[in-house]
């Protein structure tokens, strides 16, 4: 082997989504725009909750703890992206794409479990109504919370680790608008078996296992609104779940099409639309699903914006 294949490269090239000047200007604008929008709602609904009393709830909490963290994902891939875009070079610093894979996987966990965390909170505002009070307290919540981000801390540090202990050789370039683990992946020089095999394994701790129990909870939850005997009372028990399953299917659905259907299916193409999917686009949606389908959260959005004082009828 010739020596030049023996060195570790220093810096990756993002190769980002085109190559063509004119559709660059054009991505440029559409990331700035759903980033800011992003940040702006998310940072609104936070702001919401925290002023208005009648939304001090374990479901309120829930998602402004996964409003805060999509303000956080988003913006460990779509700043370098803006970036790169700006000066045209697209290098990124070999710590530093580790560094940004590793909060990438961070964040995407913690949502995951997140998601998690507000089905069961669902179930049990549903399916046991008369003890929710006494089940989901306030110390429950936060321990969901808490176990969410160490559980999703220890995963990515695993893969980041992981990572950091392969060699990388003359490629560099990166078919990705950021440091994903799969890409990288494929560009070791040195046997990934060990990598693979963990992503098949400690990674299905947080995105196959939260999933499924976000599956079991609205299998019953949908049993006991189907007992429900009036009509009104089946549409505001669907109504209060409709806003968290629309954010479910957009972010499971794209995150498990990447990295669990079968490799042969993959292109680089496929799987950086699908990466946009979950790291941009769903982020930026969360804000406008759980604000437009909900009353208490329609008003206090609107007393925030307005500066009206809130009353308690």
């Amino acid at each position: 082997m010739k020596g030049e294949n023996l060195t570790q490269v220093t810096e990756f090239i993002l190769l980002g989504l085109s190559e063509d000047p004119g559709e660059q200007r054009l991505l440029f604008l559409l990331f700035l725009s759903m980033y800011l929008v992003t940040g702006l709602g998310n940072l609104l609904i936070i702001l919401a909750i925290i002023t208005d009393a009648r939304l001090h709830t374990p479901m309120y909490f829930f998602l402004a703890n996964l409003a805060f963290v999509d303000i956080c994902f988003t913006t460990t891939t779509v700043p370098k992206t803006l970036v790169n875009h700006v000066t045209g070079h697209r290098g990124i610093p070999y710590a530093g794409c580790l560094t940004q894979t590793f909060f990438f996987i961070w964040f995407a966990g913690i949502d995951s479990f997140l998601l998690a965390a507000m089905a069961y909170d669902r179930y049990e505002a549903i399916c046991h109504p008369l003890h929710y009070a006494t089940s989901v307290t306030p110390q429950l919540c936060s321990l969901l919370v808490g176990a969410s981000w160490f559980t999703a801390f220890g995963n990515a540090l695993t893969h980041t680790v992981s990572l950091s202990r392969l060699s990388f050789c003359t490629h560099n370039k990166v078919p990705h608008f950021f440091c994903d683990l799969s890409p990288l992946l494929k560009l070791a020089c040195s046997d990934t078996f060990l990598n693979n095999l963990m992503v098949n394994t400690v990674g299905t701790l947080t995105v196959i296992v939260p999933f499924v129990g976000i599956l079991v909870s609205y299998s019953c939850i949908f049993g006991a609104v189907l007992r429900i005997p009036s009509r009104t009372g089946k549409q505001k028990a669907f109504s209060t779940c409709g806003s968290h399953l629309s954010v479910v299917s957009l972010f499971y659905g794209t995150l498990i099409g990447v990295y669990f259907s079968p490799t042969s299916s993959h292109t680089a193409q496929k799987d950086t639309v699908a990466a946009v999917m979950y790291t941009v686009v769903t982020p930026m949606m969360n804000p406008f699903i759980y604000s437009l389908r909900n009353k208490d959260m329609k008003g206090a959005l609107r007393a925030l914006v307005t500066r009206r004082p809130l009353f308690t009828q």
